[in-house]
């Protein structure tokens, strides 16, 4: 279910400069923290003083680095196989969309560009998901592709980055808004391939799915609009 990072632009390949590296996640979990909270240290509501900020994850991929960065991680997947792969977070085995912990967070993340599936009521029930989970004061991160990233998408294109060579080898647009792609992933030689489908958003319509789980839109987090944070409306 989860999309395929993102091509990124001429610069962003010649440069290494990728948007979704763990360590740029965590680097704006705790700048999305330390804005809404004045820049003051926080932590769980319901955490002793010791702990600090809380996250969860769609996918353990980012772990790491926010646990470095000093915060307590949650690491939530569908997918056990995924999960064993985590050390040093509390994993949840479970759908994204059907979570409920009875705990809230001051960071929520939902990465993989799951906002942009085609099936509206589905992202409903995972932003839903993440309004459930997210402190009042707090921050939804979320990862999506903007309509312009849709428009520069071609097939044959292609990059490297840390040794994995990333090419989109199929694009078509199924309906109107909605594009159905195939990515070609290569290690050394290693192949494998993925396939999905994604919905063009306008920020309007990001605004507007938000507003229906009870999040406002508070504005982007890097240059080309590839994370959002949300705050509860």
């Amino acid at each position: 279910m989860a999309h395929p990072p993102r091509l990124g632009s001429d610069h962003e390949q010649r440069n290494g400069s990728w948007n979704h590296h763990p360590r740029r996640i965590a680097r704006r979990v705790l700048h999305a923290a330390a804005s809404r909270r004045g820049g003051a240290r926080h932590r769980r509501r319901d955490a002793p003083e010791r702990h600090r900020p809380g996250a969860r994850l769609r996918g353990g991929q980012s772990h790491p680095s926010l646990l470095e960065a000093g915060l307590e991680v949650v690491a939530v997947d569908e997918s056990a196989e995924m999960l064993a792969h985590v050390r040093g977070a509390r994993t949840v085995c479970a759908r994204a969309q059907e979570l409920d912990l009875g705990e809230r967070f001051d960071s929520v993340v939902l990465a993989s560009y799951l906002v942009n599936l085609p099936d509206a009521a589905l992202r409903h029930e995972l932003l839903a998901s993440c309004a459930r989970h997210v402190a009042e004061g707090g921050s939804v991160l979320i990862q999506w592709q903007p309509p312009e990233a849709h428009d520069q998408w071609e097939a044959g294109r292609g990059s490297e980055r840390d040794g994995v060579g990333i090419m989109m080898t199929e694009l078509e647009e199924v309906s109107p808004g909605t594009f159905a792609a195939t990515m070609r992933y290569t290690a050394g030689e290693r192949v494998w391939t993925q396939s999905f489908q994604s919905r063009r958003l306008t920020v309007e319509d990001l605004a507007a799915d938000l507003a229906r789980a009870g999040l406002a839109l508070d504005g982007f987090l890097t240059e080309d609009r590839t994370w959002a944070r949300a705050v509860p409306a």
